[in-house]
């Protein structure tokens, strides 16, 4: 392969890095653990993009015990001779100005990730330590930096017959809430990484545990493998996983589908790598695409007759699992987060492939045509029998009460910007709420029992639930298609359950609900999970509530363990109205955890595991989380 032009010529540089240190959620939109594991995907980002190019078949990542992580790869490495506009080194302008990087002209790169160019000089600006090696041109060169500047001109330190550039980089503990990487969370990202990039190994090193702890990411299949993946825990359909992909001169579509015998759909779209989660001119392009091609097949082969609505794209997207991946040279992204594609031209490509590639695979493929064509008209046969109960489940009007469910304690307030609802398990703690309540803001509304597992049943059968009913109606929004994010009667969601086994399962059974059928709720930041103490210290007249073992010890270690009365709360009934508004209710006192959907791959694959049909991947998910369980129930 002729190499293409990578030199200092293709550095441009849009901007200083000043503003970085001082608003680092700018650019890497928090300083919590999401923000830090970000400093990582952005060094990764730049490798990718060497991958994309065709130079980079291997990156490396180790975590150092004292939270310093290395990004190693065996690219082209950034080049290292002078850029004649600033006489420094194209590695250290890389390293130290916003926007530079050989992404915004010249020929260095065809497509790339890292569109903004931030990436090594983001990290580096919040990195205390940063060191960069670069194996270029027959010998080895370095540069160390310390909060962004560098400490000494760039060093030729030896001969070398490698290739490829390697970052080692220490955050900066004074501006991140923590430096402490999760393992797992970076293993999740860069095994999705591997499958978008069909051939490409990712390995991860952790050396803060002995021994260290290792893991390696190379997938041969791309997306086919992704698909069998996401699918690994679910029933399939057909075993034959649907992939086409399709190219212009600007970019390249790939798509791989296969449905499973599940009543939800999991679509995850992406471009040049970066998981567009609002979806975009892609998924517009597939959606449409597939609903004509499959209705379109069904009616030529008299699956569908004359007096027959068209199937909607709910119907055909029903336990539907597919990867979208686009690459292409000018990608807009709308958004300082880059989650929804802009371009208009993609589109059409991908309803040109989809069209094409998908109508052949029916032709060729009867059998499996027959069983997806057959499980999405009883999809559709199962939504003209939900119709009447959603009618029954759509908002009302605020102003007629009488349409909202008997057993919800409304508050009086009808501005759901400061309403907040407590969904709770049964009468007894229903009865302490609502006794404890604020009614100007807070309603309550009690849940009998456990509600139906949406994992595992059709819409139809959803609606008929009646405690689903009225969650439903309390809530406002509707579900599935009808929902509508700006009828919200409450900005405040709050799971209130036990904390016990069954409380536990009560709160993944509504959580699965409104990930499934709600999750603009969650994407909004309407749902939190209430937090009440596990444990009551009395002394003397001093009263204590613990919500943590640490907290417990705390408390012990402070006041001492003589003439203390220690009780440990298992349902919220044990409270009386009063130490329930004082620890879980008052908003001036209590905690709430906020429900965040960060990875929305990974949260389909753990609500597939916890609340689907197979047994086998629970139980290993049960075995491996087993030591993380402070208190068991039985």
């Amino acid at each position: 392969m002729k190499e293409a032009a990578y030199s200092a010529k293709d550095i441009t540089v849009l901007e200083g890095l000043e503003a970085v240190r001082k608003r680092p959620s700018m650019y890497i939109g928090s300083t919590g653990p999401k923000g830090l594991h970000h400093l990582v995907y952005e060094v990764v980002d730049n490798s990718i993009d060497e991958a994309l190019a065709g130079y980079c078949a291997e990156i490396n990542i180790i975590i150092h015990p004292d939270e310093s992580v290395t990004v190693h790869d065996d690219g082209r490495g950034i080049p290292v001779d002078k850029v004649q506009k600033y006489g420094k080194p194209a590695v250290e302008i890389v390293l130290t100005m916003l926007h530079a990087g050989g992404k915004f002209g010249g020929e260095g790169y065809h497509v790339s990730g890292g569109l903004h160019g931030v990436g090594l000089s983001v990290v580096n600006a919040l990195s205390k330590q940063l060191r960069v090696g670069v194996h270029r041109g027959g010998s080895f060169y370095e540069q160390d930096y310390a909060y962004g500047k560098p400490q000494h001109p760039l060093k030729k330190i030896g001969p070398s017959k490698k290739t490829g550039t390697t970052v080692t980089f220490l955050a900066d503990d004074g501006i991140f809430e923590t430096v402490e990487y999760s393992f797992e969370t970076l293993c999740q990202h860069m095994r999705e990484t591997a499958f978008l990039m069909k051939g490409l190994r990712i390995s991860l090193k952790d050396e803060r545990v002995t021994p260290a702890e290792e893991a390696s990411f190379c997938y041969e299949g791309g997306i086919i493998d992704f698909v069998q993946h996401l699918n690994a825990n679910k029933d399939p359909l057909h075993m034959k996983v649907i992939y086409f992909e399709a190219k212009d001169k600007d970019a390249v579509v790939e798509v791989a589908m296969q449905y499973n015998l599940g009543y939800t759909e999991a679509i995850f779209t992406f471009a040049n790598n970066i998981n567009t989660q609002e979806g975009g001119t892609h998924l517009v392009g597939f959606k449409n695409a597939l609903t004509r091609t499959v209705n379109d097949y069904a009616r030529s082969k008299a699956l569908l007759k004359e007096k027959d609505d068209n199937l909607s794209g709910e119907d055909i997207r029903e336990g539907l699992t597919a990867i979208v991946s686009v690459k292409l040279k000018e990608p807009q992204f709308e958004g300082q987060t880059k989650t929804k594609l802009g371009n208009s031209e993609i589109r059409g490509l991908v309803e040109t492939a989809v069209a094409d590639k998908l109508g052949e695979f029916l032709e060729e493929n009867p059998k499996e045509a027959k069983l997806v064509i057959g499980k999405t008209i009883a999809a559709a046969q199962a939504r003209a029998a939900a119709r009447k109960a959603r009618e029954l489940t759509r908002r009302k009007s605020l102003l007629e009460s009488t349409a909202l469910p008997g057993k919800l304690a409304d508050c009086s307030s009808r501005d759901p910007a400061v309403s907040e609802i407590y969904i709770v398990e049964g009468d007894s703690a229903g009865g302490s709420a609502k006794q404890a309540r604020d009614r100007g803001f807070q309603a309550i509304l009690p849940l009998k029992g456990k509600i139906l597992n949406v994992e595992k049943a059709r819409l139809n059968r959803i609606l008929a639930s009646e405690e689903i009913q009225a969650l439903i109606t309390a809530l406002g929004t509707s579900i599935a298609e009808d929902f509508e994010l700006g009828n919200a009667r409450y900005h405040k969601i709050i799971i209130m359950t036990d904390a016990d086994i069954d409380g536990a399962h009560i709160r993944t059974l509504i959580l699965t609900f409104l990930y499934r059928y709600m999750q603009d709720l969650i994407k909004a930041g309407y749902v939190y999970i209430a937090q009440p103490p596990l444990f009551k210290v009395a002394q003397k007249k001093e009263v204590h509530y613990a919500y943590s073992d640490r907290e417990l010890e705390e408390i012990l270690k402070r006041i001492g363990k003589s003439n203390i009365n220690l009780q440990r709360y298992k349902g919220l009934g044990e409270m009386n109205p009063e130490q329930l508004w004082e620890t879980t209710m008052d908003p001036a006192k209590r905690t709430l955890l906020k429900v965040n959907l960060e990875d929305t791959i990974l949260a389909d694959e753990i609500f597939t595991t916890l609340m689907g049909d197979k047994v086998e991947p629970r139980r290993d998910f049960i075995i491996k989380h087993a030591k993380d369980v402070r208190f068991l129930d039985i």
